[in-house]
């Protein structure tokens, strides 16, 4: 089985552990069916009958079963992870703050480091440019998050690692809702918006323009806002009102 990875197996190792404490013979046989693997599982010369037995030898024999299930098919590990989520609710903590849609997915990420803490329901990261002209635009979300009773920051307000990117990942991951202004096509903010979108955050996105929203995220609902002080003024009442909708114990705005 040197064709399996040493993370395939490490990741196996955390599963076994799952299958171990929660399995019985009908949850392998729904996995052998699962992943075409009745060879491995069903047939199985000791498996089922030291499970049903409850042999010592029964937990031995599950880790290099799981190895026979992903070796015969690499796809085969994520349908293991995606049954042992959806029958027993495991896959650890969710950084997710939108509304369950059904299915749900597990993955670790390659590139940043998954921060201690988890997510804070009060907390609104705000992605934009780093440019002079969109302080008075900060100036307007904050007064918004401020009347909502939220707390926003910027990547530029922390430096809590030595690479910025890490600082990006842990401020979205432990934000409640993501706002990006688009306004201008930066790019930062676009992969940005992604990083939010894959970890299941709510976004709100602003552009000052309808051409600065990228095709991709373009069938979203954003703010349209202009950047002078009577559009400022509207942008926080509109997104206060927007905060309110999705964190229902938000205080609304005070005029």
């Amino acid at each position: 089985m040197s064709d399996v990875s040493p993370a395939v197996r490490r990741r196996l190792v955390e599963l076994k552990a799952v299958v171990a404490e929660k399995f019985n013979g009908g949850h392998w046989s729904e996995l052998a069916a699962l992943t075409d693997s009745e060879r491995e599982i069903e047939d199985h010369p000791r498996l089922l009958r030291a499970l049903s037995f409850q042999d010592e030898d029964y937990e031995p024999l599950i880790l290099p079963t799981l190895l026979k299930v992903v070796t015969r098919d690499p796809e085969n590990l994520s349908i293991i992870e995606q049954y042992l989520v959806d029958t027993f609710d495991i896959g650890g903590e969710s950084a997710s703050t939108a509304p369950s849609k059904g299915r749900r997915i597990v993955f670790t990420p390659s590139v940043f480091d998954i921060p201690e803490e988890g997510v804070d329901q009060q907390l609104v990261a705000v992605m934009m440019p780093f440019s002079a002209e969109f302080e008075p635009v900060f100036g307007a979300i904050k007064a918004a998050c401020d009347a909502a009773s939220l707390r926003c920051l910027r990547v530029k307000d922390i430096w809590e690692h030595s690479t910025i990117i890490q600082d990006v990942f842990g401020l979205i991951f432990r934000s409640n809702v993501v706002i990006c202004d688009f306004s201008g096509r930066n790019p930062n903010v676009f992969y940005e918006a992604g990083i939010a979108h894959t970890l299941g955050k709510q976004v709100i996105p602003l552009s000052q323009s309808p051409g600065d929203v990228p095709f991709d995220v373009a069938h979203h609902r954003y703010l349209s806002y202009l950047n002078n002080g009577e559009g400022l003024a509207t942008l926080s009442r509109t997104l206060c009102s927007r905060l309110e909708t999705l964190i229902p114990n938000s205080r609304g705005w005070n005029s």
